[in-house]
């Protein structure tokens, strides 16, 4: 039973902790925490509504003639947008790649904790027809022990009505010695 216990209170993450290098995507230095919130912002709409917003702003000032900086055809925005391009698809194919990883690395501690789950069940149950076996094999001796029990029980009624006809007949053989000790006296 403590066997069956002690793997009860392992911690569920066990299996996990050997992929524990994966769960950052690009490392645990601070250019790689920086790396991966710009990668995960990438995708929200907060990014793409700021983007939109950005970038109507800069036609519209330079539509409207307030400055000059890159008029139409707007070669300096898509100077931008090349820029971004450039370091938004490696970052994003990176952080796919490794959470890819991740997921593999994930699945196989499942896979380990869920083989494992299935080795304590298959032991428990083994367990439980031990156990079971065990209270069959007793229930047979309680029923043989309850049988001779009651033939015991049913001797000592016999051996109990021979003893009380033998007192009787001892009493009556008195009580003949006696009456015949008597008429001989007289």
């Amino acid at each position: 039973m403590s066997e069956l216990q002690s793997i009860a209170d392992r911690r569920p993450w066990r299996f996990h902790v050997p992929h524990g290098h994966l769960n950052s995507v690009f490392g645990d230095d601070w250019f790689a925490l920086r790396a991966e919130a710009f990668a995960r912002f990438f995708g929200t709409p907060t990014f793409l509504i700021a983007q939109t917003v950005i970038v109507m702003a800069w036609i519209g000032i330079n539509l409207a003639g307030w400055t000059k900086f890159d008029v139409y055809p707007f070669i300096l925005l898509n100077l931008a947008f090349s820029l971004q391009a450039a370091y938004a698809a490696p970052l994003i194919l990176l952080a796919q790649t490794r959470q890819a990883d991740r997921d593999k690395a994930h699945s196989e501690a499942d896979a380990l904790h869920r083989e494992e789950l299935h080795k304590v069940s298959d032991e428990r149950q083994q367990e439980m027809h031990r156990q079971s076996c065990l209270l069959v094999d007793m229930m047979a001796q309680n029923n043989k022990l309850t049988e001779q029990i009651n033939n015991l029980a049913q001797q000592n009624i016999a051996l109990t009505g021979a003893v009380h006809e033998l007192a009787e007949r001892i009493e009556a053989l008195t009580v003949d010695l006696r009456d015949r000790l008597s008429a001989a006296k007289a």
